[in-house]
């Protein structure tokens, strides 16, 4: 594979550059730390971040529009597919000697400025709408922990309210995606322990649910639209869009590390949310719901727990998907002399996260329909980067080195993707249009 040989290329660049500082290695100033963290790490990291509550859906958003055999099927071919492509662009954090900290300083620098811009502006698009997304099952998980104690719970905009605040503290408490570290151990426990009683609740509920039925519903237009709008929440599932930017707090070398990292993911964290997925969609069939917690049974404190976990991790996810807008924003507006905590960083700090969740909140607020922020994610934005991009890399830093067969290659990912953006992105407007007819703004949803 031609990763074999930009994976040898790579090291090569990095076991020349071990000396000195990794900002200086990058070219670039940023405001956080780079060329720190080790693999293990990374992979803890992603392991975790993967699992969030988002997995919550998938049963109904992926399963439910495509049915046991294609679902199936489609699952783990994304899954494989979305290795390889980090897996290739991992490759290219080292070009000519320049290490790229940033997913739009790699397309800038091989495709020129408007490269730069529009990977600027789908990446921090896909990441703002994902924060959003974040704000929004964090308040749904706090409704359903009103719903055990109460028949009349609050408006949910009062717990998007509640969540969008409790990112925005947590955000200046840890201002970076490194400083995660410290909450990855405890998040570690939470997340694999809701995830394991969701799993025996749901095998539970299943083998007691003998009425349930697996027939994809809807006319035929519908279904193909829904089908293709699960392909966007399966890719979701298993990437970010922002391997350059993880890949920067790595040390040296970063290449051998980021892959370790990314096999992490695509084992250990696969086997939860894609177990949850699969034994969501087999407990319920096709009326599974599209936030599980409010369908499983079981005691009180079961659903109070599942809950409470799913707003305590999406605290930890919802910081590392956001750390790429954060680290702009604090290069661009922190005095970078001073520490991360010194009095006039705080204060500037404290202004650009109250700016990012002020808009964040009152999106989250007035358009509170989950599963449509999990499709728009997938399709406009996240499949270019994560397919369509790599590929356009590969064909440009090794245009001389490559050979035709491999060009093809690239060539086929860059057009065949670029179709599914396109159809993905139609299927995920046409449901979102479709919600906001049926639901009025600021919808109790």
């Amino acid at each position: 594979m031609e990763g074999t040989s930009n994976a040898a290329a790579a090291l090569i660049i990095e076991e020349g550059q071990t000396k000195g500082s990794q900002n200086q290695e990058s070219g670039a100033t940023s405001a956080h730390t780079v060329g720190h963290d080790s693999w293990q790490q990374m992979g803890f990291m992603l392991v975790i971040v993967f699992n969030c509550g988002y997995i919550l859906s998938f049963s109904n958003l992926i399963l439910v529009p495509l049915g046991w055999k294609w679902g199936i099927l489609c699952m783990f071919f994304l899954a494989f597919y979305s290795l390889y492509s980090q897996w290739l662009l991992s490759a290219f954090h080292f070009i000519d000697g320049k290490r790229f900290i940033r997913y739009r300083d790699l397309m800038g620098y091989l495709y020129g400025r408007e490269m730069y811009y529009y990977t600027w502006a789908i990446q921090y698009l896909t990441l703002l709408v994902a924060n959003i997304g974040f704000i929004l099952l964090a308040a749904r998980s706090l409704k359903e922990i009103n719903m055990v104690f109460s028949g009349s719970p609050v408006r949910l905009q009062i717990y998007i309210l509640i969540s969008g605040l409790a990112f925005f503290i947590f955000a200046n408490l840890l201002p970076t995606m490194s400083a995660i570290r410290r909450w990855l151990a405890v998040s570690f426990i939470i997340t694999f322990t809701y995830v394991l009683i969701l799993l025996v609740i749901l095998v539970r509920d299943g083998t007691s649910n003998k009425s349930r039925d697996y027939e994809i519903q809807g006319s035929k237009t519908d279904k193909i639209y829904n089908a293709i709008g699960a392909m966007s929440a399966i890719i979701v599932a298993n990437a970010a869009g922002m391997i350059p930017e993880m890949q920067s707090t790595l040390r040296q070398p970063a290449v051998m590390n980021m892959r370790k990292a990314l096999y992490s993911q695509y084992t250990v964290g696969l086997l939860f949310y894609y177990g949850v997925t699969i034994i969501g969609y087999w407990a319920y069939g096709s009326s599974v719901s599209v936030y599980l917690p409010e369908q499983i049974g079981g005691a009180k404190w079961i659903k109070v727990f599942v809950n409470a976990a799913v707003f305590l991790q999406s605290l930890v996810s919802q910081h590392v998907f956001i750390s790429p807008v954060y680290e702009t924003l604090d290069t661009k507006l922190l005095v970078l002399e001073e520490s991360m905590f010194s009095r006039e960083n705080i204060k500037r700090r404290f202004f650009v996260r109250g700016v990012i969740f002020t808009a964040n909140i009152f999106v989250a607020a007035a358009f509170p329909f989950l599963g449509d922020f999990i499709n728009v994610i997938g399709s406009f934005s996240l499949i270019p980067l994560t397919f369509v991009f790599p590929s356009m890399v590969f064909i440009k830093a090794k245009a001389k080195a490559s050979t035709i067969q491999k060009k093809a290659w690239h060539w086929f990912n860059i057009l065949f993707f670029t179709l599914v953006t396109m159809a993905t992105t139609v299927a995920a407007v046409r449901i979102v249009v479709k919600h906001i007819q049926d639901y009025s703004f600021f919808a109790d949803a």
